[in-house]
């Protein structure tokens, strides 16, 4: 049987989120400007193309 320390198991899952956390924020945040409008584009084509394909009932 081994004993933790409970404000150390705290803080420890504390720090592992934080780096979760800014590993999501590297990729979101750490994208070039042409990157970022390549992904609106993309996502502005698949809209249209999807409304395209809508049957109107």
């Amino acid at each position: 049987m081994t004993l933790v320390s409970l404000s150390k198991a705290r803080k420890a899952r504390a720090k592992a989120a934080e780096k979760a956390q800014a590993a999501e924020n590297r990729v979101a945040f750490g994208r070039t400007k042409a990157e970022k409008a390549q992904a609106k584009s993309e996502t502005a084509r698949a809209a249209r193309s999807l409304d395209g394909k809508r049957l109107e009932p």
